[in-house]
């Protein structure tokens, strides 16, 4: 007799080819297609399609009502907050197949996307990136930019335990919570 190292609630889906990893937890009315990959210790939440052909990463928080199709890349430590929508095609049309045309979305390790936010195909939303509520993404996002609106604006700069870091005049920043260091050059944040 096998055990399962993962957990699936009775009213979720998991079709047979769907690679779960040890300790991943699936909520109630999930749809988990063939051929995706869920990480090590993830969390999906009420309501969740992940597509076939899409990998999330290890220790992935994705909140209710949140589709990741295919196309859409999410690496290690990512939020996926409620509600918040993936595109695949740039120019969709019920009358024309053009599944030939999805493009590519990558989600870098502990980034956080907030409720409701939109994130339009095609782009990258770098390492530690912490998109608003709300926000409708339309180009990438740099490692460690805070950015909010719609169109999505880059506001500042987060740490990874997300606070909201302030440069001195030598590009120097402490975070709030842990204090660690991080250096900010030619518009590029790196942690000291």
């Amino acid at each position: 007799m096998t055990t399962q190292s993962y957990f699936v609630h009775p009213s979720a889906i998991v079709d047979e080819g769907a690679q779960i990893g040890k300790g991943t937890k699936i909520w109630h009315f999930a749809h988990i297609m063939s051929h995706s990959q869920i990480g090590e210790d993830c969390i999906l939440g009420q309501n969740v399609f992940v597509a076939a052909q899409v990998t999330l990463g290890n220790r992935v928080k994705v909140q209710n009502n949140v589709s990741i199709y295919e196309g859409v890349d999410i690496e290690d430590d990512v939020f996926l907050g409620p509600s918040m929508v993936f595109t695949n095609v740039i120019n969709p049309r019920s009358a024309v197949n053009r599944k030939q045309e999805f493009m590519r979305t990558h989600v870098q390790k502990g980034a956080t996307i907030g409720a409701n936010a939109t994130i339009v195909c095609g782009i990258t939303i770098g390492k530690y990136a912490f998109i608003g509520a709300g926000a409708v993404v339309t180009k990438h996002v740099p490692n460690y930019a805070l950015v909010a609106g719609n169109p999505a604006r880059q506001t500042g700069w987060m740490s990874e335990a997300g606070g909201k870091l302030i440069f001195d005049g030598h590009g120097i920043a402490a975070c709030p919570i842990t204090g660690a260091a991080y250096h900010i050059s030619q518009g590029e944040v790196s942690r000291l």
